[in-house]
Formats: structure tokens, sequence, C-alpha cells
């Protein structure tokens, strides 16, 4: 039996296309929004290929209309939709006084923006169903801007607030209707090869790197078991609570690190940027760093098996309490 109709924003390429392969290989019907119809086509051919029905729909998320108009197809031709993941992004590197003003609004657009089209048009649907699930694919840096992303940190910080107030009026009118953000760490995507880039260099994700699978998979979780935040990597983790602990110290991090945004050795030629016209062709879901990035760490495992990770961690605990009252009596003695 299939688990009913999912929605992916940004499918074509990147993580994305990672979590329309995942959600199809677990039994959803997917719907692939995205601008580049080489790719939608590509992701939803690949969500057929594992036994489920697909359909892809060339949008442009920052247009409110265009979304709206893909929700009623999507039902139309699948059925009601009950998971909609907001993942659409572009973006530009760069000094925030070097960004162009056009460029710099065009991120919020499509990042902010787009976010809170596909939220609007799938909780206008859910709510009178009594049913649906929205999961946000957030970052870490919704938690702490880094400099040269300054359009996107701003994008990620807002939508988490707008997840934020979206949760709490779902609460108040008693709707059933669940809200999810999922804070992703740097990984391995398209991201940083079609990026509109003012540096000097090939852009990098700040290490540690994750593959997309893993991240997606976490994220098919959340839609099996909806819970409203979840972090991924430890690099997140420790980003949120580092700015939590001292904003001073995540100040000074970002300082140190978060200019190795840019990897001169790096001899990979920069596709056109994406951020205002797709890039014509299928891309699929990796970058060009699969010799740097982890396919699984032990926080991703932890997301990933809950229960026997807390097990493990309560095993633990009482462990140590037993070595410390055998220490202690032994002390005594």
């Amino acid at each position: 039996m299939g688990r009913g109709v999912a929605v992916v924003t940004g499918g074509s390429a990147g993580l994305g296309r990672a979590i329309v392969r995942e959600l199809a290989g677990r039994g959803w019907d997917v719907a692939v929004l995205a601008r580049g119809s080489d790719g939608v086509e590509a992701a939803a051919s690949e969500a057929r290929a594992r036994g489920v029905r697909a359909i892809g729909v060339p949008v442009d998320v920052s247009d409110t209309d265009a979304v709206e108009a893909a929700a009623d197809r999507v039902e139309a031709e699948l059925g009601p939709i009950e998971l909609w993941v907001n993942d659409a992004m572009v973006s530009v590197f760069g000094p925030f006084d070097e960004i162009e003003p056009a460029d710099f609004e065009r991120v919020i657009r499509v990042v902010f923006l787009g976010f809170a089209n596909g939220t609007r048009a799938a909780v206008r649907r859910m709510v009178p169903r009594g049913s649906g699930h929205v999961i946000q694919v957030g970052s870490a840096l919704a938690h702490r801007g880094i400099p040269l992303q300054s359009a996107y940190c701003a994008s990620k910080h807002a939508i988490k607030s707008l997840s934020e107030s979206v949760m709490v009026e779902l609460e108040h009118r008693g709707s059933d209707v669940r809200i999810s953000q999922v804070d992703m760490p740097a990984m391995n995507t398209m991201q940083f090869s079609w990026v509109k880039n003012l540096l000097r260099h090939h852009p990098q994700p700040v290490p540690p790197i994750l593959q997309p699978e893993v991240c997606a998979a976490i994220l098919a979780d959340v839609a099996d078991h909806p819970r409203r935040r979840t972090w991924v990597g430890e690099a997140t983790v420790a980003t949120i609570l580092g700015t939590r602990l001292s904003a001073r110290l995540a100040d000074r991090l970002a300082l140190k690190s978060g200019f190795a945004q840019e990897d001169p050795s790096l001899q990979v030629p920069m596709l056109p940027p994406n951020l205002w016209e797709p890039v014509p062709g299928d891309h699929g879901a990796h970058g060009v760093f699969d010799d740097r990035a982890a396919a699984l760490t032990p926080q991703t495992w932890a997301q990933r098996h809950r229960g026997l990770a807390a097990a493990i961690g309560a095993a633990g605990a009482v462990a140590a309490a037993v070595a410390l009252a055998a220490g202690t009596r032994a002390a005594r003695r």
C-alpha cells in the first residue's frame, strides 16, 4: 500500500533529488517541483522506477500563483497531498556589499518566499482535511549566520521563524497538520558547482561534509515519525549549541572558519549559475566532493536508530553509575 502523495520542491538535484529517491523507495507517490525540466523529469522517472506514481512539475517556487497551480495539478493527477517538503534553494557566494541588490533579493525570493509559498499551498489544502505534514529543509545556518552567504543565511533564519509561527497557529486552531524543521549540515551537492560565485576560487562546503543520501534518509524518518525539530550531523549540533552557549564564541569561530569556503586547489570548472535560470541537463544528487564526504557519522547513525541509541546511552549511564559506586565503596575501605 502506498504511503500517500509527497511534494518535494527543489527535487531535481542535490539533496532534493536524494529526498525524492528516498521517499519513493519508502512507497510515497512523489511530485517533483523545480525549474529545470530535464532534472524534474529525470527525478520523476527515477521515482517511477521504484514502483510508485510520480510526476514532474516545472515551476519557479518564488512565483506564488505558479506554486498554487502546481499544487492543484498534483492533487488532480496524484491525489491529496499528505507530505510537502520545501527544499528549493539558490545562493550567491561573496561579501554582502559586493552582491548586486537584485541578486540578493532573488535569493530571498526563492529560498524564503519559496518556502512560504510552498507552506501556504500545503497548509491551505491540508487543514480542511485535518491531516498533513510540512517539512522545512533547514540548516545550521538558520541558527548562525556565516560570512559570504548573507542572503542564504538570512533566508534560513526567516524560514525558522516562519515555521515557528505556523506551528503555533496550527496548534491554536486544534489542527493535526504538522510542521517540522530538519536542520542540515554541509553536504556534497550541486549547490557549489552552480551557485553564483563572486569568490576567486571554486566554492566548497565548510567541512565536515556529508553525502546527501544520509540526510535524505533522516528527513524521510521524520516524515514517518513527525517531530518538530531535528539536527543532522555533529557540525550542526555544535553550531547550534555553541551559538546558544556563547554568541561571541560563535562570532570568533565564524571569523576563523567561515572564510574557508573556497578551494584554490580544486580545478573543476564551475557550471553556469542557476540563480536566475535553471542549468540545462540532469545533474543528479552529488556534487564534486565525493572524496571528502562521509556517508555516515555517529550522530547521523544515532538519528537513524534513535531507540537503539537511547538504549545504548542508558546502558552506558548505568555502567558509569555502577563503576562510580564501586569506586566510592573501594575508596571507603
